[in-house]
C-alpha cells in the first residue's frame, strides 16, 4: 500500500487495532481472566503492578475491591474505581494464554 505524501492523510489511513474486551472475571491470587471480542482469552497477574504503581496496592487491602472489576465502556479497558484502571491492550499483550 502506498501512502500519500501528505502526513495528515497518511495518519488518517493508519488503522489502530485494539483488542477490545467482552468480559473480565476476577480469579483467586489477584489473577484476572480477560475474554476479548475476537474470542481470545488471557490470564493477567495484577500482583506485579502493586510494586510498580502504588495505587494498585489498594486492590490487596481494601476488602472486595479486586472483585469489583468491570469492563469499561466500549471494551477498551477495565476499571475498579475512579483511580484504578487498565487498558485492554495491557491485558492482551502481557497476559498469558
Amino acid at each position: 500500500m502506498e501512502l500519500p505524501e501528505n502526513s495528515q492523510a497518511a495518519a488518517a489511513e493508519i488503522i489502530i487495532m485494539f483488542h477490545r474486551l467482552k468480559n473480565i472475571t476476577p480469579l483467586p491470587d489477584m489473577i484476572l481472566l480477560a475474554e476479548f471480542l475476537d474470542g481470545s482469552v488471557r490470564k493477567y497477574d495484577v500482583k506485579p503492578l502493586m510494586s510498580k504503581i502504588p495505587v494498585f496496592q489498594m486492590l490487596s487491602y481494601v476488602p472486595g475491591l479486586f472483585e469489583q472489576v468491570k469492563v469499561d465502556t466500549g471494551g477498551y479497558g477495565i476499571i475498579w474505581n475512579d483511580e484504578i484502571d487498565l487498558a485492554c491492550d495491557e491485558l492482551y499483550e502481557n497476559g498469558r494464554e
